[in-house]
């Protein structure tokens, strides 16, 4: 799929299909995610793809959406603060980091004919329990990966003119 064709046609999926996401695709996904840049490429995150049946029900204990149940691979990333540049006001860079890695992986679904949802509202806490996360390393974000199994509907944005202004 063409760049700008990722971009206008990938939504947030939330019902999925039971069938498996090719390994090619997954390779793929997890390049996309390697190659996105990090403050001082300190890559500081790290992906987790999961396919095992039981691991994927201890990823649900902790979010309460059925729909990521439903999704043959759930992608869990982390970030690890000290890992991470600080800003000179003494902030960690990582979510930032982990943020762009996991937009790369939402893009690379997209361009697999994969879906995706980024989801947060999970309980971290459990989360890192439930998968043995252990430090430096903590739970960031999740989304389910698989073939949707509905076509999403048309998603409204707003003006351009009230998000962008060029300077100058």
């Amino acid at each position: 799929m063409e760049f700008y064709e990722v971009l206008n046609t990938r939504r947030s999926i939330r019902a999925y299909k039971p069938d498996p996401v090719p390994e090619e695709s997954l390779q793929r996904i997890a390049e996309a995610v390697r190659a996105a840049p990090t403050a001082c490429n300190r890559q500081s995150y790290k992906l987790l793809l999961i396919r095992d049946a039981e691991k994927r029900a201890d990823v649900c204990k902790a979010y309460s959406g059925a729909f990521l149940a439903q999704a043959p691979v759930i992608a869990v990333m982390l970030c690890s603060e000290s890992g991470a540049w600080r800003r000179l006001e003494g902030n960690s860079a990582t979510e930032i980091d982990a943020t762009i890695a996991m937009e790369h992986l939402i893009l690379a679904a997209a361009a697999e004919g994969l879906g995706a949802c980024w989801v947060c509202a999970f309980s971290r806490p459990k989360l890192d329990d439930l998968l043995g996360i252990q430090s430096p390393y903590t739970s960031f974000a999740i989304s389910p990966l698989g073939f949707a199994a509905a076509a999403p509907g048309p998603f409204s944005r707003k003006k351009l003119s009230e998000l962008v202004e060029i300077v100058g």
